[in-house]
């Protein structure tokens, strides 16, 4: 496998999109970003089946709107990491601020500490697997995916969820509009163990909790008087 080192301490990020967009050579490849000191966009639209390691800290939209892409952030990860993700693996060893995933459409986004508020808003088709907690509001009008949660998740969980499905070992500290708990079926448990495999993780399936919409918000009812 090729490999390719990029320094953002003597290098402009710039090029390093750059190179990531339109130079890359055809055949397996690793790319190294060394010194990210917290910039923002970092491998920003990658479309290639390549393995990008970020060794330290990465700002906003680290690895948005990924396609194919193997992005590990060995370091923290700052607001809308992985956002509008399609497909690939997005890896962060630390944590994620706020909107992590968010409106992801496919691929695996895997978080080793905790996210912050609204991880997973929006939602459509990304699943996402955090070891540790999850902050409020987290996947807030979720369509599709899964969002699996090893830790505690805050307030309004899943409000205004859709066809997305949230699973919970820890505490909840409270759920959002149309949002409710429901018996874990064997395929959920089956998607759990594989989540979690693919995580690294090892927890036990059994220890989980299922969160899924009560559609009640799919219609507009005039009856309610804005009540749900």
């Amino acid at each position: 496998m090729a490999s390719v080192n990029f320094d953002l301490a003597r290098q402009p990020l710039r090029a390093l999109n750059q190179y990531l967009h339109a130079e890359l050579p055809d055949g397996p490849l690793s790319v190294a970003v060394n010194n990210p000191d917290g910039a923002h966009s970092i491998a920003v639209g990658v479309n290639a089946p390549i393995d990008i390691d970020i060794h330290g800290h990465a700002g906003y939209y680290a690895a948005g709107m990924n396609q194919q892409a193997r992005v590990t952030v060995h370091g923290n990860a700052g607001p809308a990491v992985a956002e509008n993700m399609m497909s690939g693996r997005v890896h962060v060893k630390g944590f994620a601020s706020v909107a992590a995933g968010a409106s992801g459409q496919g691929g695996l986004l895997v978080i080793d500490g905790d996210a912050s508020l609204r991880c997973g808003i929006s939602m459509k088709g990304i699943d996402i697997v955090v070891a540790g907690n999850v902050g409020d509001f987290s996947a807030f009008m979720a369509q599709e995916g899964r969002l699996v949660v090893c830790g505690d998740a805050g307030d309004a969980l899943g409000d205004s969820l859709y066809e997305a499905v949230i699973y919970v070992r820890g505490q909840i500290k409270s759920l959002g509009a149309d949002a409710h708990e429901e018996p874990m079926s064997d395929s959920d448990h089956a998607t759990v163990a594989d989540l979690l495999k693919q995580a690294g993780l090892s927890h036990d399936p059994q220890e989980f909790r299922r969160v899924a919409s009560m559609r009640s918000l799919y219609h507009w009812n005039a009856d309610a008087n804005q009540e749900y």
